[in-house]
């Protein structure tokens, strides 16, 4: 996502006029575009390697926890930061 934005925020420089990258149109574009098949190269990368569905199912588990600790806590069962010990 961050190379997208940074895409974008060159797109922008260099359509405003706001920044000349090169003096050669073809490497100024060349330049200003280069962020994004980073993107896409870091899309295949975190897909390929599992990364994108780690981080979905560490979510999932954080969101279920959550609502588990609030179930039990309106049942009256469990009270955060007071452990039953045995």
């Amino acid at each position: 996502m961050a190379f997208v934005l940074i895409g974008v925020l060159l797109i922008v420089l260099k359509v405003g006029g706001f920044v000349q990258f090169h003096k050669d149109e073809f490497w100024a574009w060349a330049l200003v575009l280069s962020p994004f098949p980073l993107a896409v190269l870091w899309w295949w990368f975190s897909d390929s390697t599992g990364l994108t569905q780690k981080k979905a199912m560490q979510a999932l588990d954080a969101k279920k926890a959550a609502r588990r600790e609030q179930l039990m806590e309106g049942l009256g069962q469990a009270r955060p930061g007071n452990k039953k010990r045995r």
